[in-house]
């Protein structure tokens, strides 16, 4: 199914009516007001309303659309068999079958729209016209080609958008890897040449005293006063270790800053709505809380693009007093949660979200229909950060 821009559906959907109301007054106008036209304009009047409740409740139809189509079309071909002047509303309505059908069926339904337009002018035309076939046929060719190609363009994108969102996420955590892999050999250098050196003459010094306590007892105090003094030193290098591995996070910032630079950051690559929310008082978090909650957000983010066709989503960071809730939202096509793993890889990308899950110690709930939307919801133990 073709997800065109709303500037693209706005400008479908006014073509349609601008076509709906010029057939209607031609019709009025070479007709009046007697005979079949009250008729008419009760079946243009009816045609409106339901297309005007489609559009409005487009939605909550959910998988109900094609009924609300084929509904549309009864009522287009009533007009154009007791009118064929409403045949051209046929334009419009290739582009409304290329939003709610699959492939197949809307070359089927493109077809009988394009002979229903074709039988519709012979009937009018005073005599055989070749461009009585020829037009509909171009025109429904051009219009159906020239959607699905964007269509491929557009599925083309979300799999490069989420490429490269998977790659940011791989990329993010390699440089995590180099930086823990860093910080290891700097503190390995730092308690060889501080702590480990204070500590060999700590021990010489009480080696010194403890022979000459006998022999030379003020000597040997004078041993045990530097020895106390490296003490005093190497407690104090500990102590400024343990600062210098404390998490920045954890100095009084929280996840939601770069939860809401990654919904920003996907919003303006994609082009569709992704909003963040938070509830409750954010507090601090373990350093591998908060990595583990973004890595999630990124790989739910990376799925809605790749395979949820949504037109919004929403990240929702929610703290209780003893635990943290990650939720992501959309409203695109949705899955069967407890069907095996899809052809196009849906189930990996949850796989991978759920093992993280676990290394948390949290819990992962994943509610989804066809054609409802997707909701995950990661709840992960915590302990405030005071």
């Amino acid at each position: 199914m073709w997800r065109p821009s709303a500037q693209l559906n706005a400008a479908m959907h006014a073509g349609f009516f601008l076509l709906l109301a010029a057939s209607a007054a031609r019709f009025v106008v070479a007709h009046d007001l007697s005979g079949a036209t009250p008729l008419i304009l009760a079946l243009t009047g009816a045609l409106a309303l339901v297309y005007v409740a489609g559009v409005l409740s487009w939605k909550s139809l959910g998988r109900r659309r094609p009924v609300w189509l084929a509904v549309v079309i009864a009522i287009w071909l009533a007009l154009v068999v007791a009118a064929p002047s409403f045949a051209w509303c046929a334009v419009p309505l290739f582009f409304v079958c290329l939003q709610v059908l699959r492939s197949r069926t809307v070359v089927v339904v493109v077809v009988l729209l394009t002979v229903a337009t074709i039988l519709a002018q012979l009937r009018i035309a005073s005599g055989f016209d070749p461009s009585i076939v020829l037009a509909p046929v171009a025109v429904a060719l051009m219009a159906t080609m020239t959607f699905l190609q964007l269509d491929r363009d557009r599925v083309k994108q979300a799999e490069l958008i989420g490429e490269l969102v998977r790659t940011r996420v791989h990329l993010a955590e390699s440089q995590r890897m180099a930086g823990v892999v860093q910080e290891r050999e700097r503190l390995a250098r730092e308690i060889h040449d501080t702590l480990a050196q204070g500590l060999s003459s700590m021990r010489m010094l009480l080696q010194a005293a403890q022979r000459s306590w006998t022999t030379d007892p003020e000597l040997a105090k004078a041993h045990v006063a530097r020895a106390v003094d490296a003490a005093g030193g190497n407690l104090e290098e500990a102590r400024r270790f343990v600062r210098d591995l404390s998490s920045p996070r954890l100095d009084g910032t929280d996840l939601s800053g770069p939860l809401r630079e990654l919904t920003e950051h996907v919003a303006a690559a994609v082009g569709h709505v992704v909003r963040f929310e938070i509830s409750g008082e954010p507090y601090p978090l373990a350093p591998a809380v908060e990595a583990g909650l973004l890595r999630i957000a990124q790989s739910a983010l990376a799925n809605v693009n790749e395979h949820a066709e949504a037109e919004e989503a929403a990240v929702t960071l929610t703290y209780l007093a003893d635990r943290v809730v990650l939720d992501v939202r959309d409203d695109g096509v949705g899955f069967d949660p407890t069907a095996a793993r899809t052809r196009d890889g849906r189930g990996y990308g949850l796989g991978m979200i759920g093992e993280r899950v676990t290394g948390l110690g949290g819990e992962m709930v994943v509610e989804s229909a066809p054609g409802a939307g997707t909701a995950l919801a990661v709840t992960v133990p915590t302990r405030e950060v005071r």
